[in-house]
């Protein structure tokens, strides 16, 4: 699981809007260190099976993201991938006012797959 906050940098449109493909950069990031632990190296992302954007991502949002491994062929690792929304600004209250949603919001869910060639794997889970 990562968990961070979208900062001013990350906005790309007008209203402090986050771009979705920040949060697919975060699933990549994850999928990265679930293979490092799976396989020990770092492997390849070879293409997204499924992507919906589900709610949108602001500067100030704080996220969480998890993703698993659901399938493992001989080079190939079919993962699944979710961002959750955790804590939302409330720049109508003040420049630091802040809330911790009650139920997070799915922003975000993927299903992709990477794959280690079998000269790299140096570890099985």
């Amino acid at each position: 699981m990562l968990r961070l906050r979208l900062g001013s940098q990350d906005a790309h449109y007008g209203g402090q809007l986050v771009d979705g493909a920040r949060v697919l950069a975060l699933f990549g990031d994850l999928a990265t260190e679930l293979l490092i632990r799976h396989d020990g190296d770092e492997g390849l992302f070879r293409a997204y099976e499924s992507v919906e954007f589900l709610a949108p991502t602001h500067a100030g949002d704080f996220l969480e993201i998890e993703g698993e491994i659901v399938h493992v062929g001989s080079t190939s690792r079919k993962m699944r991938f979710e961002a959750r929304k955790v804590i939302r600004p409330l720049p109508e209250l003040s420049a630091s006012a802040a809330e911790v949603l009650a139920v997070p919001v799915v922003v975000c869910r993927a299903v992709g797959t990477c794959v280690v060639p079998k000269d790299r794997q140096r570890s099985k889970a």
